[in-house]
């Protein structure tokens, strides 16, 4: 084979070879066959429109809790604290919106005031991203640590606001229309939202020079420091970025379910975990993409789904995510020793 042979074919292998070491085929191929295997056990059930939608609704706010940690985890770090900054946001949002509604009843806030509450709610996590961006980047602390940390206090400082009791009072016009609002032709709202941060997530790490300074930290941080890449400020920006979406989560998740939920998030943060990870992106980090994690943050959601109506005890449901995660970190440290052998 010539030179020039080589060179024209490269780069379609190379194509070919991200694909498959993303694991975004495999993974794709695992969805599709549990997604079909529960359509031919209920199809009557399962295979609808009502089912679809509800899925979709339901992973929303993963999907973007999960989108910020796919950037950390490609950096080679970890963010544990997600889901208490989700509800942190969520309270901030609420208690604003109460404390500054005009008589008694919060619940009739009007569209100014709810558009304060986002605004809150996405500073409340943009703080929380920020504190645990500065102490992994500049203070040097491993990032398990650090939002670890983050974790325990963002739930206390939500749990001091509220005294412990999930506030209720949410403004109806956020519920029926961020929360079961539908636009064209009945797509909800919320799903619409999520698919715009996963398009921009997209764009921001596939398209961007953002997105190739992310890979280039995570493959060898001395490496991408030495090619003149700001590694700190980088790091400080991923993990701002992390806690931004956390708390949009948080607002999503305000609206649709109309109170804080401040006991019902304990397992998010291993569940966006779970998601990236067997969506493709390395825990070693340097290896990932966003459809790879769309895919991977779907299938507990379908397991989820695919139980509850075919009436498999949902106590199946970690299980199977388990032996799922565990079989993409063992591909994944395959692909990584196959690699090296090259």
């Amino acid at each position: 084979m010539s030179a020039a042979t080589e060179n024209v074919e490269l780069p379609e292998r190379t194509r070919w070879q991200r694909l498959l070491g993303a694991s975004t085929l495999w993974i794709g191929i695992v969805l599709l066959v549990l997604y079909l295997a529960f359509g031919l056990l209920r199809p009557n059930a399962f295979l609808t429109r009502f089912t679809l939608q509800t899925l979709l609704i339901e992973t929303s706010v993963l999907l973007v809790l999960s989108i910020g940690m796919t950037f950390v985890i490609i950096t080679a770090g970890i963010d544990l604290s997600v889901g208490m900054v989700l509800i942190f946001s969520g309270v901030l949002a609420a208690k604003t919106m109460e404390w500054l509604s005009p008589g008694d009843d919060a619940t009739r806030a009007g569209w100014g005031l709810i558009g304060l509450g986002l605004l809150i709610s996405l500073a409340g996590g943009a703080f929380w991203g920020l504190v645990n961006g500065l102490l992994v980047a500049k203070a040097k602390i491993p990032p398990l640590i650090v939002t670890l940390g983050s974790f325990g206090a963002a739930l206390g400082a939500a749990q001091l606001i509220t005294g412990g009791v999930d506030t209720r009072t949410v403004p109806e016009k956020l519920r029926t229309s961020l929360g079961f609002g539908t636009l064209f032709g009945g797509v909800p709202i919320l799903v619409l939202v999520a698919a715009a941060v996963t398009l921009l997530g997209a764009w921001l790490l596939h398209a961007t020079r953002f997105g190739r300074y992310t890979y280039a930290i995570g493959s060898s941080a001395e490496a991408a420091r030495r090619a003149g890449i700001g590694v700190t400020r980088h790091l400080i920006l991923v993990y701002l970025m992390a806690g931004t979406l956390s708390g949009l989560a948080g607002f999503m998740n305000l609206a649709y379910f109309g109170t804080t939920t401040i006991a019902g998030h304990g397992t998010d943060n291993l569940d966006a975990i779970a998601g990236v990870v067997i969506g493709g992106t390395s825990l070693f980090g340097g290896v990932g993409s966003v459809l790879g994690t769309v895919i991977g943050v779907f299938i507990p959601s379908v397991l989820r789904k695919g139980f509850v109506i075919a009436g498999v005890p949902v106590f199946w449901q970690p299980i199977a995510v388990s032996v799922v995660l565990v079989a993409a970190v063992w591909f994944d440290q395959i692909r990584r020793r196959s690699r090296d052998r090259e």
